[in-house]
Protein backbone atom coordinates (compact mmCIF):
# COMPACT_ATOMS: atom_id res chain seq x y z
CA UNK A 1 0.00 0.00 0.00
CA UNK A 2 1.38 3.27 -1.51
CA UNK A 3 -1.10 6.06 -0.16
CA UNK A 4 -2.60 6.20 3.51
CA UNK A 5 -6.18 5.63 3.21
CA UNK A 6 -8.90 8.90 3.28
CA UNK A 7 -10.04 9.31 6.68
CA UNK A 8 -13.56 10.80 4.69
CA UNK A 9 -13.57 7.47 2.62
CA UNK A 10 -13.18 5.61 5.94
CA UNK A 11 -16.20 7.09 7.61
CA UNK A 12 -18.40 5.81 5.06
CA UNK A 13 -17.15 2.45 4.59
CA UNK A 14 -17.84 2.84 8.77
CA UNK A 15 -21.88 3.78 7.79
CA UNK A 16 -22.24 1.26 4.86
CA UNK A 17 -20.67 -1.16 7.12
CA UNK A 18 -23.26 -0.07 10.12
CA UNK A 19 -26.23 -0.04 7.70
CA UNK A 20 -25.49 -2.45 5.32
CA UNK A 21 -26.76 -0.06 2.71
CA UNK A 22 -25.42 2.01 0.18
CA UNK A 23 -29.15 3.73 -0.35
CA UNK A 24 -29.35 4.64 3.06
CA UNK A 25 -25.79 5.84 3.71
CA UNK A 26 -26.21 8.12 0.67
CA UNK A 27 -29.22 9.78 2.31
CA UNK A 28 -27.69 10.52 5.71
CA UNK A 29 -25.09 11.68 3.83
CA UNK A 30 -27.05 13.84 1.64
CA UNK A 31 -24.84 12.19 -1.31
CA UNK A 32 -25.90 9.82 -4.35
CA UNK A 33 -25.62 5.84 -4.11
CA UNK A 34 -23.44 6.30 -6.97
CA UNK A 35 -20.53 8.55 -5.31
CA UNK A 36 -20.83 6.43 -1.91
CA UNK A 37 -20.23 3.05 -4.09
CA UNK A 38 -17.20 5.12 -6.23
CA UNK A 39 -15.60 6.19 -2.35
CA UNK A 40 -15.86 2.97 -1.37
CA UNK A 41 -13.91 1.21 -4.72
CA UNK A 42 -11.69 3.89 -4.05
CA UNK A 43 -10.94 2.74 -0.92
CA UNK A 44 -10.69 -0.65 -1.62
CA UNK A 45 -8.09 0.38 -4.33
CA UNK A 46 -5.70 2.15 -1.91
CA UNK A 47 -6.34 -0.60 1.02
CA UNK A 48 -5.70 -3.56 -2.28
CA UNK A 49 -8.35 -5.87 -0.15
CA UNK A 50 -12.30 -6.23 -1.30
CA UNK A 51 -13.81 -4.63 1.96
CA UNK A 52 -18.07 -5.39 0.68
CA UNK A 53 -19.43 -8.11 -0.75
CA UNK A 54 -22.30 -6.76 -2.81
CA UNK A 55 -25.26 -8.31 -4.56
CA UNK A 56 -28.71 -6.38 -5.74
CA UNK A 57 -30.29 -7.32 -2.40
CA UNK A 58 -27.97 -6.35 0.00
CA UNK A 59 -24.28 -5.57 1.17
CA UNK A 60 -22.15 -7.95 3.44
CA UNK A 61 -18.59 -7.71 4.91
CA UNK A 62 -15.61 -9.27 3.86
CA UNK A 63 -13.17 -10.95 6.17
CA UNK A 64 -10.92 -8.58 5.39
CA UNK A 65 -13.72 -5.79 5.68
CA UNK A 66 -14.22 -6.49 9.20
CA UNK A 67 -10.51 -6.31 9.74
CA UNK A 68 -10.35 -2.49 8.16
CA UNK A 69 -13.50 -2.16 10.15
CA UNK A 70 -11.58 -2.48 13.88
CA UNK A 71 -9.13 -0.58 12.70
CA UNK A 72 -10.62 2.27 11.74
CA UNK A 73 -13.33 2.54 14.62
CA UNK A 74 -10.06 2.87 16.46
CA UNK A 75 -8.76 5.90 14.53
CA UNK A 76 -12.15 7.63 14.88
CA UNK A 77 -12.16 7.12 18.42
CA UNK A 78 -8.68 8.20 19.19
CA UNK A 79 -9.62 11.14 16.83
CA UNK A 80 -12.75 12.07 19.04
CA UNK A 81 -10.22 11.73 22.17
CA UNK A 82 -8.01 14.21 20.09
CA UNK A 83 -10.70 16.57 19.41
CA UNK A 84 -11.92 16.43 23.28
CA UNK A 85 -9.02 17.18 24.68
CA UNK A 86 -7.87 20.06 22.94
CA UNK A 87 -11.39 21.75 23.58
CA UNK A 88 -10.89 21.19 27.04
CA UNK A 89 -7.79 23.05 26.95
CA UNK A 90 -10.09 25.92 25.69
CA UNK A 91 -13.74 25.45 27.69
CA UNK A 92 -14.19 27.25 30.22
CA UNK A 93 -14.69 25.78 33.64
CA UNK A 94 -18.40 25.28 35.16
CA UNK A 95 -20.21 23.25 37.32
CA UNK A 96 -19.44 22.63 40.82
CA UNK A 97 -15.62 21.72 42.21
CA UNK A 98 -15.14 20.15 45.36
CA UNK A 99 -11.72 20.84 46.84
CA UNK A 100 -10.46 19.51 49.95
CA UNK A 101 -7.08 20.52 51.76
CA UNK A 102 -5.93 20.80 55.93
CA UNK A 103 -7.40 22.53 58.66
CA UNK A 104 -4.36 25.12 58.86
CA UNK A 105 -3.50 25.19 54.86
CA UNK A 106 -7.06 25.21 54.28
CA UNK A 107 -7.96 28.18 56.14
CA UNK A 108 -4.34 29.87 55.44
CA UNK A 109 -3.68 29.89 51.86
CA UNK A 110 -6.88 27.38 50.34
CA UNK A 111 -9.82 29.64 51.16
CA UNK A 112 -8.83 33.02 50.23
CA UNK A 113 -7.03 31.67 47.08
CA UNK A 114 -10.81 29.84 46.42
CA UNK A 115 -12.30 33.14 47.20
CA UNK A 116 -10.18 34.57 43.99
CA UNK A 117 -10.69 32.02 41.67
CA UNK A 118 -14.75 31.96 42.16
CA UNK A 119 -14.40 35.68 41.54
CA UNK A 120 -12.02 34.96 37.98
CA UNK A 121 -14.48 31.84 37.24
CA UNK A 122 -17.68 32.73 38.03
CA UNK A 123 -20.20 29.62 36.29
CA UNK A 124 -17.63 27.69 39.16
CA UNK A 125 -19.33 26.74 42.04
CA UNK A 126 -16.61 25.76 44.39
CA UNK A 127 -17.23 23.55 47.65
CA UNK A 128 -13.96 23.62 50.10
CA UNK A 129 -13.67 20.94 52.99
CA UNK A 130 -11.21 20.78 55.43
CA UNK A 131 -10.06 17.99 57.14
CA UNK A 132 -7.30 16.58 60.20
CA UNK A 133 -7.06 13.56 57.89
CA UNK A 134 -6.32 11.79 54.32
CA UNK A 135 -9.48 11.99 52.11
CA UNK A 136 -10.00 8.89 48.97
CA UNK A 137 -10.95 10.87 46.29
CA UNK A 138 -12.67 8.52 44.38
CA UNK A 139 -15.28 7.57 47.47
CA UNK A 140 -15.51 10.70 48.92
CA UNK A 141 -15.98 12.77 45.52
CA UNK A 142 -13.34 15.31 45.92
CA UNK A 143 -11.82 16.95 42.43
CA UNK A 144 -8.76 18.47 44.13
CA UNK A 145 -7.19 18.06 47.70
CA UNK A 146 -4.16 20.12 48.13
CA UNK A 147 -2.52 19.24 50.71
CA UNK A 148 1.08 19.17 52.38
CA UNK A 149 3.12 15.65 52.38
CA UNK A 150 5.21 14.00 50.03
CA UNK A 151 3.67 10.40 50.42
CA UNK A 152 1.29 10.39 47.76
CA UNK A 153 -0.65 6.89 46.88
CA UNK A 154 0.64 5.46 43.13
CA UNK A 155 -3.02 5.46 41.94
CA UNK A 156 -3.42 9.36 41.89
CA UNK A 157 -1.82 12.26 39.93
CA UNK A 158 0.51 15.33 41.64
CA UNK A 159 1.60 18.27 40.53
CA UNK A 160 3.47 20.48 43.32
CA UNK A 161 2.73 23.55 44.05
CA UNK A 162 4.99 24.47 46.57
CA UNK A 163 8.48 23.60 48.55
CA UNK A 164 7.90 23.48 51.66
CA UNK A 165 9.68 21.47 55.38
CA UNK A 166 8.46 21.23 58.67
CA UNK A 167 11.10 22.52 61.06
CA UNK A 168 10.96 22.23 65.12
CA UNK A 169 11.02 25.53 67.02
CA UNK A 170 10.24 27.06 70.63
CA UNK A 171 9.38 30.20 72.56
CA UNK A 172 12.19 31.59 73.98
CA UNK A 173 10.52 31.52 77.35
CA UNK A 174 10.20 27.77 76.97
CA UNK A 175 14.12 27.10 76.02
CA UNK A 176 14.84 30.14 79.02
CA UNK A 177 13.21 27.16 81.56
CA UNK A 178 13.42 23.98 80.25
CA UNK A 179 16.49 24.35 78.18
CA UNK A 180 17.89 23.62 74.32
CA UNK A 181 18.12 20.73 73.50
CA UNK A 182 21.39 19.38 71.60
CA UNK A 183 20.63 16.32 69.93
CA UNK A 184 17.44 14.90 68.47
CA UNK A 185 17.23 12.24 71.21
CA UNK A 186 16.33 14.82 74.08
CA UNK A 187 13.44 15.68 72.36
CA UNK A 188 12.23 12.46 74.07
CA UNK A 189 12.41 14.35 77.84
CA UNK A 190 10.59 17.30 76.44
CA UNK A 191 7.34 18.64 76.55
CA UNK A 192 6.54 18.39 72.55
CA UNK A 193 3.61 19.70 71.08
CA UNK A 194 2.22 16.96 68.93
CA UNK A 195 -0.38 17.70 66.06
CA UNK A 196 -2.06 14.90 64.22
CA UNK A 197 -0.80 15.06 60.66
CA UNK A 198 -2.11 14.01 57.79
CA UNK A 199 0.66 11.85 56.38
CA UNK A 200 2.55 11.38 59.12
CA UNK A 201 2.15 8.44 62.85
CA UNK A 202 0.68 10.29 65.58
CA UNK A 203 3.39 10.99 68.09
CA UNK A 204 6.49 10.06 66.21
CA UNK A 205 8.67 12.72 64.18
CA UNK A 206 10.41 11.44 61.09
CA UNK A 207 13.31 13.74 60.12
CA UNK A 208 16.19 14.51 57.83
CA UNK A 209 19.25 15.56 59.66
CA UNK A 210 22.96 15.53 58.99
CA UNK A 211 23.22 11.18 59.49
CA UNK A 212 20.30 11.09 57.31
CA UNK A 213 16.10 9.99 58.21
CA UNK A 214 16.48 9.76 61.89
CA UNK A 215 12.86 9.06 64.41
CA UNK A 216 11.81 9.86 67.36
CA UNK A 217 8.47 9.05 69.68
CA UNK A 218 7.74 12.32 71.43
CA UNK A 219 4.96 13.05 74.13
CA UNK A 220 3.90 16.07 75.89
CA UNK A 221 0.68 17.20 77.81
CA UNK A 222 -0.95 18.72 74.94
CA UNK A 223 -1.60 17.35 71.26
CA UNK A 224 -4.48 18.18 69.01
CA UNK A 225 -5.75 17.85 65.28
CA UNK A 226 -5.23 21.74 64.58
CA UNK A 227 -2.01 23.07 63.66
CA UNK A 228 -2.82 26.44 64.38
CA UNK A 229 -3.85 25.42 67.94
CA UNK A 230 -0.46 24.16 68.37
CA UNK A 231 1.14 26.75 67.12
CA UNK A 232 -0.41 29.12 69.46
CA UNK A 233 0.18 26.90 72.61
CA UNK A 234 4.34 26.70 71.42
CA UNK A 235 4.02 30.59 71.45
CA UNK A 236 2.70 30.32 74.84
CA UNK A 237 5.47 28.88 76.02
CA UNK A 238 4.03 25.30 76.55
CA UNK A 239 6.53 23.24 74.39
CA UNK A 240 8.48 22.37 71.15
CA UNK A 241 6.36 22.24 68.19
CA UNK A 242 7.33 20.58 64.66
CA UNK A 243 5.04 22.82 62.00
CA UNK A 244 5.60 23.77 58.45
CA UNK A 245 7.22 26.92 57.72
CA UNK A 246 4.62 28.21 55.93
CA UNK A 247 3.01 28.38 59.29
CA UNK A 248 5.59 29.54 61.50
CA UNK A 249 7.92 31.60 58.96
CA UNK A 250 6.42 34.90 60.66
CA UNK A 251 6.78 33.89 63.69
CA UNK A 252 10.33 33.12 63.57
CA UNK A 253 11.43 35.83 61.69
CA UNK A 254 9.88 38.32 64.63
CA UNK A 255 11.61 36.30 67.41
CA UNK A 256 8.29 35.29 69.12
CA UNK A 257 10.17 31.64 68.25
CA UNK A 258 13.13 29.68 67.64
CA UNK A 259 14.59 27.42 65.76
CA UNK A 260 15.74 24.17 67.36
CA UNK A 261 17.96 21.55 66.10
CA UNK A 262 18.10 23.59 62.99
CA UNK A 263 20.11 20.72 61.10
CA UNK A 264 16.64 18.66 60.88
CA UNK A 265 13.54 18.80 59.47
CA UNK A 266 10.81 17.11 58.05
CA UNK A 267 10.37 17.31 53.94
CA UNK A 268 6.53 18.15 53.62
CA UNK A 269 6.08 19.85 50.23
CA UNK A 270 2.53 21.25 48.80
CA UNK A 271 1.12 19.50 46.20
CA UNK A 272 -2.45 19.38 44.26
CA UNK A 273 -3.45 15.93 44.10
CA UNK A 274 -6.66 14.67 41.48
CA UNK A 275 -7.69 11.53 39.90
CA UNK A 276 -8.03 12.07 36.20
CA UNK A 277 -6.01 13.77 33.66
CA UNK A 278 -6.02 17.45 33.66
CA UNK A 279 -7.11 17.32 30.09
CA UNK A 280 -10.12 15.78 30.52
CA UNK A 281 -11.37 18.80 33.39
CA UNK A 282 -11.60 21.99 32.76
CA UNK A 283 -12.10 22.92 35.84
CA UNK A 284 -9.49 20.87 37.74
CA UNK A 285 -7.06 22.31 34.85
CA UNK A 286 -7.60 25.86 36.08
CA UNK A 287 -8.03 24.86 39.72
CA UNK A 288 -4.14 23.61 38.87
CA UNK A 289 -2.61 26.22 37.58
CA UNK A 290 -3.82 28.77 39.34
CA UNK A 291 -2.91 27.23 42.37
CA UNK A 292 0.72 26.94 41.00
CA UNK A 293 0.56 30.72 40.44
CA UNK A 294 -0.71 31.52 43.80
CA UNK A 295 2.02 29.96 45.99
CA UNK A 296 4.65 31.02 43.58
CA UNK A 297 3.32 34.49 43.73
CA UNK A 298 2.42 34.37 48.26
CA UNK A 299 5.13 31.76 49.12
CA UNK A 300 8.71 30.71 49.34
CA UNK A 301 11.00 28.20 51.40
CA UNK A 302 14.88 29.83 52.30
CA UNK A 303 17.63 27.19 51.16
CA UNK A 304 18.62 25.17 53.72
CA UNK A 305 22.36 26.13 55.46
Amino acid sequence: MNNLPSLDDLNIFLQVAKRASFAAVAEELGMSAAFISKRIRVLEQTLEVRLLHRTTRRVTVSEEGERVYQWAQQIFDAVQRMGDDISAQHREPVGQLRIASSLGLGRRFVAPALSELAERYPRLDVRLDVHDRLVDLIEEGVDLDIRVGNAIAPNLIAKPLARNRRVLCASPAYLARRGTPKVLAELASHDCLVIKERDHPFGVWQLEGPGGEESVRVTGSLSSNHGEVAHQWCLDGRGILLRSWWDVHDSLADGRLVQVLAEYHQPADIWAVYTTPLASSAKVRVAVEFFRQYFAERYSLPELG
